[in-house]
């Protein structure tokens, strides 16, 4: 097995920190619109999104490093695609969400941002198992945001 090579990690590091500044970007929590809305009781608290996101992050970076790192060379494209594509996913959610005011569309994109996720998580953990776990935290993480998506959606149907 080969060690996580710096340069995949710089890469997968610089596409996590730009998913991350486009979605910090993207992100209003502060706005009358979003203060507004109806959110149910289990919302976490606004200063534990950033916490738990920066967690998630470091681990999409390295674990997305360590399974490219350790992907064969004739699956090494397709894994690397398939994070390509759940970076923009997740990029995007917030700018439907929070900047086109609307929690239902946002909802639709999550549900295919989880089927992305699912992707990673299998295609990294076949290529390492440990890379694989590291990703599960992020998939879950989302499918929480999914839950809480939805009830926002379902509280506040007029928006």
């Amino acid at each position: 097995m080969r060690k996580t090579r710096a340069t995949t990690l710089l890469a997968t590091g610089l596409a996590t920190a730009a998913t991350a500044a486009v979605g910090g970007l993207a992100t209003t929590s502060g706005s009358a619109w979003y203060r507004r809305l109806s959110k149910p009781s289990w919302q976490p608290p606004a200063q534990a999104f950033p916490l738990v996101w920066t967690t998630l992050y470091g681990l999409i970076a390295y674990g997305g490093a360590r399974a490219l790192s350790r992907e064969d060379e004739e699956r090494r494209g397709a894994l690397g695609r398939v994070l390509a594509v759940n970076l923009a996913l997740n990029a995007a959610w917030p700018a439907l969400f929070f900047k086109a005011r609307s929690p239902r569309l946002a909802l639709a994109e999550i549900v295919v941002l989880n089927a992305s996720n699912l992707a990673l998580v299998r295609r990294a953990g076949r290529a390492d198992r440990a890379a694989g776990a590291m990703l599960v935290p992020y998939a879950a993480w989302t499918a929480f945001a999914t839950a809480l998506n939805a009830s926002i959606a379902r509280r506040n149907p007029g928006r």
